[in-house]
């Protein structure tokens, strides 16, 4: 079964720019990248990562500013965070080296047993199967598991199942074959026409291919309500436009990336409700504007919640007065902030796409 399965590999295994590499710095970031991302949106991110950090060092000297700025648009911007800290962790305490044992690469920031066992098989051939959700669902199949995969106990099967797969294989071809298999043959509509592991597999024998992998059903993400103010000095377009933006600080999403002063409401709130609002109706005051525009974007759907979105734009502002009143915010202009690391939903959508006027407004 595994030589058929390694043979597929061989003839069917995408080019990818980490396939082959022995490198565990870039086997690591390819890694990362893939994480919660399709591997058509994490290339340029890769490419971008190498290029402007080609190894571990460049990466632990560089300002965290430039490493979010690099990963904006991907999400998930702890994965980036989390990154820079392992960096400088491996130069302080490897002397840029990443050591060739599990344990020790599990205990770096950011890396959960996946990159540890994708890190020690791949790059250092050491029998640790790679479990990704792709994998699991394979196995899942194969072996007719009827725990759910993501369930302690599911997770111990087929961790088990990998474990003696495994065994007396080459880890960095068996690992990458697996995890190929999952992603381009037993797809959660799978290709079994295809496949050729069939004589083995549990679920083909028994044509419940669409019953496996059993899961339990995620939680349904909750709704948060994000009201937007962009404080500004003038009501038109212009290049010296200058308004206000804050570094989030909070650990929440986005952390260490740079927004607008905000207030979250339980609910949805109307335009006439924002003097209600004791924190709102301060900011009002001070800035002594006039509000010149509102409008609600897209919902913007995370893992666990889904933010709405609601941008307030007011003209002329008092700026100086108002930075002293709401914390961790300073003064930009739009030359400035677009070199900044911001949210996905404050990028400028360009060639036909939403376009979001994010400073300054269209008036």
């Amino acid at each position: 079964m595994i030589k058929n399965l390694i043979d597929w590999y061989s003839e069917n295994k995408r080019e990818l720019p980490w396939r082959g590499e022995k490198d565990p710095y870039k086997i690591w970031i390819s890694e990362i990248i893939l994480q919660q991302t399709r591997i058509e949106q994490g290339l340029n991110y890769y490419y971008s990562f190498i290029e402007s950090f080609p190894d571990v060092f460049k990466l632990a000297e560089a300002p965290q500013e430039k490493v979010l700025r690099l990963w904006q648009g991907l999400g998930y911007y702890s994965r980036a965070r989390n990154l820079h800290q392992a960096a400088k962790e491996i130069v302080d305490k490897y002397n840029g080296r990443f050591p060739k044992d599990y344990q020790k690469l599990l205990g770096l920031k950011g890396i959960g047993p996946y990159t540890a066992a994708a890190i020690a098989s791949i790059a250092f051939e050491l029998p640790f199967p790679v479990l990704d959700g792709n994998v699991a669902r394979f196995l899942s199949r194969l072996y007719g598991v009827q725990q759910a995969i993501n369930s302690t106990e599911g997770q111990k099967l087929i961790l088990g199942i990998a474990n003696e797969l495994i065994a007396n294989q080459k880890p960095s071809v068996f690992n990458q074959a697996m995890m190929e298999m999952g992603a381009l043959i037993c797809k959660p509509q799978p290709q079994c026409n295809v496949c050729p592991l069939t004589q083995w597999c549990f679920a083909w024998k028994h044509k419940c291919t669409d019953m496996l992998p059993v899961k339990i059903p995620k939680k349904k993400p909750y709704d948060r309500y994000l009201n937007y103010f962009v404080f500004q000095n003038k009501e038109h377009s212009s290049e010296d436009n200058s308004f206000i933006i804050r570094q989030r600080k909070e650990d929440d999403v986005w952390k260490d990336m740079y927004d607008f002063p905000c207030y979250e409401s339980k609910s949805p709130i109307e335009p006439n409700d924002l003097l209600s609002i004791p924190i709102v109706n301060n900011w009002l005051k001070i800035s002594q504007g006039a509000m010149i525009k509102y409008e609600a974007l897209k919902p913007h759907k995370l893992t666990h919640q889904t933010l709405h979105i609601t941008m307030y734009y007011f003209a002329p502002c008092r700026l100086l007065e108002l930075i002293k009143s709401i914390p961790d915010t300073h003064i930009t202009n739009p030359e400035k902030f677009e070199h900044l690391p911001k949210p996905k939903p404050f990028i400028q959508k360009k060639q036909g796409k939403r376009n979001i006027p994010i400073p300054p407004p269209l008036i």
